[in-house]
């Protein structure tokens, strides 16, 4: 099949509006535009600007990339004018009507697809209706998860065996059946609505997941064959999925600039940050950061805040601020009083951490060598780019397939310790505080010590191989050699019918 078959291919990405789902899906979209097919990103008009400048400076490169836009019904659907992102939802009531308004877009999808049709629509999973859509049209749908094979084969092995439902309370443990690894969790540990064992709009929302999911082309993975070998054969050859994997798509970010304006603009100069890091020692700072959505309450950062500095471990630290209110509000609206008192001036003073508000250069601060440890919610994304750099993990699941990526971590690649999260707890993190003695002791166990020095050559190891995986002849680069294969003969086919 000559290379002009591949060049003139075309994919439509639609990523959910939130940043954990668009960061990945540009850079899915600029991989494929660097192997010659033409992406077009679908998003609404809000959204746009948040990667203006990645698409720009990948055009200027000579990458076939371009950006097409929908309205979303956020008035309709019983939002603010405006709320077109995640990252403004502060409620489980808000969350079901932004799906809502989500659900909405299914006839400005149609029509933009039925002008242009592409080779392939790859949409995210919170878009089952995007399969029937596409079908209508011929065009083949891909689905993007935005999470790990062993979070998938949890997910799907918890759904269709219901384990949680043989122990007595919510705090006894149950392991995941027919698994690779043993695996225990507790029903605290899964969302509220497979707690419950009610039917409800999220039960039904997951079950239509599942049935477009099935019913698509396959599955697209932000991962590597050599991270979860076990999780990527056992979700292709036991539960039967279509799956490809071509990550880490994180890597595609190689100079500071990309690194540095992923996202949205970073409330810290990024030379300030570098300079900041470039006066510490190797594997001497911690980076805490729990993603672009979840929410602590004043009390738990209060927590951190004293774990930290009876630590004496150096720091950053990201704090999101709140989503109404201005000035200096925190992530939970409370004027920072949560800051024991003079924690950020002797911080400063002894040079020991930086406070970072709302939003960080991530990856950038991830790869620099000063950087120990990472303590995160373990959200995809940052899992995955905590594996790329390199470094051990303090896990602190907070809501989402979180709990099942710790296990990963913890368990399977042994490259962190948990801070003892016991809780599903949803978007705003207020239904556990752990304490200021269990987070100093996880600081203290991932950053010091024979164990913690370890996992770091393990981290370390998974860092070369997630490089390797995306290089040519590498295990992700081939995979995405044999999707865009198939999409090829998929199109020959469609049109020798037409």
């Amino acid at each position: 099949m000559g290379s002009d078959n591949v060049r003139q291919l075309r994919i439509f990405f639609f990523p959910f509006m939130a940043y954990g789902h668009i960061l990945p899906t540009i850079d899915m979209a600029k991989l494929f535009a660097s192997r010659g097919l033409k992406a077009t990103i679908i998003t609404t008009p809000l959204n746009a600007p948040i990667f203006a400048q990645t698409i720009q400076r990948t055009q200027k490169l000579g990458a076939k990339i371009d950006v097409q836009t929908v309205n979303f019904p956020s008035v309709e659907a019983g939002l603010s004018p405006g709320c077109e992102n995640l990252d403004l939802v502060a409620s489980q009531e808000m969350f079901l009507k932004f799906i809502k308004a989500t659900e909405m877009l299914k006839q400005p999808l149609e029509e933009l697809l039925s002008e242009d049709p592409p080779d392939c629509l790859v949409a995210d999973m919170f878009f089952p209706w995007a399969t029937d859509v596409a079908q209508r049209l011929g065009v083949p749908r891909m689905v993007f998860h935005g999470t790990s094979f062993f979070a998938l084969c949890a997910t799907e092995c918890v759904r269709l065996h219901e384990p949680h439902k043989n122990v007595p309370s919510d705090s006894d443990p149950f392991a995941i059946p027919n698994f690779p690894h043993e695996i225990k969790l507790t029903r605290k540990q899964l969302p509220e609505h497979l707690r419950s064992g009610v039917e409800n709009d999220f039960t039904r929302f997951n079950r239509e997941a599942k049935e477009s999911e099935v019913r698509s082309f396959g599955v697209i993975v932000n991962s590597f064959y050599e991270l979860e070998p076990d999780y990527a054969d056992y979700y292709r050859n036991v539960l039967g999925r279509r799956a490809w994997h071509i990550g880490p798509v994180s890597l595609c970010n190689r100079d500071i600039e990309d690194k540095a304006t992923r996202g949205k603009k970073a409330t810290i100069d990024e030379h300030e940050c570098l300079k900041w890091l470039d006066s510490k020692d190797p594997n001497s700072v911690i980076y805490i950061c729990f993603g672009s959505v979840a929410k602590f309450s004043p009390n738990q950062l209060r927590e951190i805040a004293l774990a930290l500095e009876a630590s004496g471990q150096q720091f950053i630290w990201v704090v999101r601020k709140a989503d109404k209110g201005g000035g200096d509000k925190d992530e939970a609206g409370g004027d920072e009083e949560w800051l024991p008192r003079g924690f950020e001036e002797r911080m400063k003073s002894e040079n020991k951490g930086l406070i970072i508000r709302d939003w960080a250069p991530q990856v950038l601060i991830l790869d620099h060598k000063a950087i120990g440890a990472f303590v995160t919610h373990c959200g995809w994304n940052s899992t995955l780019e905590g594996i790329c750099a390199g470094v051990p993990m303090m896990t602190w699941p907070v809501f989402a397939e979180q709990f099942y990526n710790e296990k990963l971590v913890t368990q399977v690649l042994r490259v962190g310790v948990g801070v003892g999260a016991q809780q599903w707890v949803g978007i705003v993190a207020d239904k556990e505080i752990v304490s200021k003695d269990r987070i100093e002791k996880a600081l203290r166990q991932v950053m010091v010590g024979d164990e913690a020095e370890a996992m770091r050559d393990r981290a370390k190891l998974l860092a070369d191989k997630a490089r390797r995986a995306i290089e040519d002849g590498g295990s992700s680069y081939s995979d995405m050699n044999a999707l865009i294969r198939e999409l090829a003969l998929h199109r020959i086919a469609r049109d020798a019918k037409s």
